[in-house]
């Protein structure tokens, strides 16, 4: 009988330690917004892939898609014999992407990969080599992405030295302190200071942070980034890898704050479960890229293409750009009624936008503290209750619910009271020392 156990001695015995791990659990089958184990045991799944399913697990307009596609031809390379689903993803995303301005775009598999480039390209267009990103931003694990990301363990310890001329200044984050106007200040005091703004190629920014805790960059701050930015002659680079494609409640989240970045990276919700990344910027910047100084042997594959050309049909047929902001709204309103109340005095705050949505865990809501041993005693009971969740922070202590935004509601409701049982258990285990 194949058991959860036995696959994860197989995995002990075949994979690094180094790949991490979060439950263990061997998923099998999936449909929408539940899933089942190797064991058979069904979970809701509050994690969507990391923002990857915004459209569920196998919607049946994406695997038709893909099967067709799977009749005609899987791989030739686009670079050497394209093919035209490659094309007509990238025109929509170029007329998707904010911006009232002619723009271009190429594919990659990975969101490292588009992090990757999107350095590249920055570099190529303005002649600078500098770059400014935030701390407790996720960017990725390659070389550039992980220098460019604002976390060190587990991301950066053991594998330096990093890419030079990449610096990282406070996120404004009012919960723990840094105002807006502290990180504007800091960034002005950089520029007078430590690099001079005609060095600075781009400043990368998350609209929300992901792997950092789910904090909303406020939309004065983006506006100031935009402006500072032209100013200076610098690009502004939004990574929408983890937010875009109607997880926020708008097709990027970039636009709640109605700017429009110079170069945007996205990945995950954008393949509905398929492997396809993009880089999208101004067509100025785009052309500014040397005759093959982009290009992967699989980006763009034609699976994937077939899977994302499919996938923005659905955002666009079944509103789920509305469907994000309702399931958010009951999820944020759910959160808050415990956080106000009696029992849950460990909610520091409940935050997002639209469907991504995070639960921050403190010991004491005056000092604010993190507990992050409550969050992992909460994530694991939550998976023996049957419900998949996954943490953040930089700490460790934020919860972030990412369902599917086709859920049904009967499930999304059965995921919070999973959630609000496991909450309750695991604080008992944690306040008695198991």
């Amino acid at each position: 009988m194949s058991t959860n156990a036995a696959f994860t001695a197989r995995r002990a015995a075949a994979i690094p330690a180094g790949l991490s791990k979060h439950l263990d659990v061997y998923i099998e089958k999936a449909e929408n917004a539940e899933l089942w184990d190797v064991e058979g045991k069904r979970y809701i799944d509050f994690a969507a892939g990391i923002a990857v399913n915004n459209t569920g697990h196998r919607h049946p307009k994406v695997l038709e898609r893909v099967r067709n596609q799977l009749d005609k031809v899987t791989h030739t390379s686009f670079q050497t014999t394209p093919y035209i689903d490659y094309v007509a993803v990238c025109e929509k995303l170029n007329d998707l992407v904010p911006g009232d301005f002619p723009k271009k775009t190429f594919l990659v598999s990975t969101g490292a990969e588009a992090i990757e480039n999107a350095a590249k390209i920055a570099r190529a267009a303005t002649g600078r080599s500098a770059f400014v990103a935030f701390s407790g931003g996720f960017h990725g694990r390659t070389l550039m992405a992980m220098t460019l990301t604002g976390k060190t363990t587990p991301y950066k310890a053991g594998f330096g030295p990093l890419v030079p001329d990449v610096f990282h200044l406070p996120f404004p984050i009012p919960y723990h302190g840094i105002s807006e106007q502290e990180s504007l200040t800091a960034l002005d005091r950089f520029f007078r200071s430590e690099v001079d703004p005609t060095r600075i190629a781009g400043i990368f920014v998350e609209p929300v942070q992901g792997e950092g805790g789910f904090y909303p960059a406020p939309v004065t701050f983006l506006r100031a980034l935009r402006e500072i930015c032209d100013k200076h002659g610098i690009l502004l680079i939004a990574d929408e890898i983890q937010t875009g494609f109607a997880r926020t409640g708008k097709m990027f989240a970039m636009e709640h704050a109605g700017v429009a970045a110079d170069i945007v990276t996205m990945a995950k919700g954008l393949g509905g479960g398929f492997p396809i990344a993009a880089v999208t910027g101004r067509a100025n910047i785009m052309d500014k890229i040397p005759m093959g100084g982009v290009g992967s042997t699989f980006a763009g594959n034609p699976l994937s293409c077939a899977a994302s050309l499919a996938v923005m049909e659905i955002i666009e047929d079944e509103k789920l750009i509305d469907r994000a902001n309702e399931v958010g709204s009951r999820l944020k309103s759910t959160f808050e009624d415990w956080q106000e109340g009696n029992e849950f005095a460990c909610i520091g705050e409940v935050r997002g936008l639209g469907a991504m949505v995070a639960i921050e865990f403190v010991r004491d809501r005056e000092t604010r503290q993190p507990w992050p041993e409550l969050v992992k005693a909460i994530t694991h009971t939550a998976a023996e209750k049957g419900l998949l969740l996954l943490s953040c922070g930089v700490h460790g202590n934020v919860v972030r619910v990412l369902t599917p935004l086709t859920i049904p509601f009967d499930h999304l409701d059965e995921g919070i009271a999973i959630l609000k049982d496991s909450l309750r258990a695991a604080l008992e285990k944690v306040e008695a020392g198991q």
